[in-house]
């Protein structure tokens, strides 16, 4: 399966009042494995940010004058996360900003491209109900290291979730891996050419079989009959 966990910077908090992104960035992680090709572009959002949003993340219209607008990387950002799920921490808002800029470039949702999302938010928050759930509260839950989130950067925060990510959905993967070996377990035994190896089978000794039987009665009687190997029903 391939994951982009993403996330975006934006000049406030609603795109209805004419907010826009000025930050993307995504992870890629495919059959739960981090790839290395990321994508991260800075945006010029054609406006200021609000002073709160700025407190945040720090990026002055000065910085953002000379970089790209949306219209010119909506192309390789869908090109990148065509087909892909996304994982995305508080997934309204980062997905309310993408549908209002697709809509300006005359494109279809983000639904149209991805085929599903996963909202950690919503998954940690069913997880730890009434516990803090932001990203900074989950990386320190999980053990990790975000000493040098000192302010919101959108390809540091896709990394962060996506070791956030890996490590609540740990157990899924454990569940999964019992499920393939089950269904391997019952296969022939080859080795390494993919020849079939006839196992050598020894048996126990009757002596040994007396000596193992004396041995779980000593440990029957000191446990006081709390022992469950010699029960025919255990």
């Amino acid at each position: 399966m391939r994951q982009i966990i993403l996330d975006t910077e934006t000049t406030g908090l609603d795109p209805a009042l004419g907010h826009r992104v000025l930050e993307i960035a995504g992870v890629e992680l495919v059959n739960r494995r981090l790839t290395g090709n990321n994508f991260h572009r800075y945006v010029n959002p054609e406006r200021d940010s609000e002073e709160g949003a700025l407190q945040i993340h720090g990026l002055t219209s000065e910085f953002l004058s000379d970089k790209p607008k949306f219209s010119d990387v909506v192309g390789e950002f869908l090109d990148y996360v065509s087909g892909a799920e996304l994982v995305i921490h508080n997934a309204a808002f980062d997905i309310g900003f993408l549908n209002h800029e697709l809509a300006l470039q005359d494109r279809k949702p983000i639904s149209e491209y991805c085929p599903s999302v996963v909202d950690t938010l919503r998954l940690a928050r069913d997880m730890y109900p009434g516990k803090r759930n932001s990203l900074d509260a989950l990386c320190e839950r999980y053990q990790v290291d975000n000493s040098a989130r000192t302010m919101h950067d959108a390809l540091l925060d896709a990394k962060l979730l996506a070791e956030v990510y890996l490590a609540m959905t740990r157990g899924q993967e454990s569940l999964a891996m019992e499920i393939a070996t089950e269904s391997v377990g019952a296969g022939p035994i080859v080795d390494s050419a993919g020849v079939a190896v006839e196992l050598t089978v020894l048996c126990a000794s009757d002596e040994e079989l007396a000596a193992h039987a004396r041995v779980l009665a000593d440990i029957d009687k000191a446990s006081n009959g709390a022992c469950l190997w010699p029960r025919p029903d255990a």
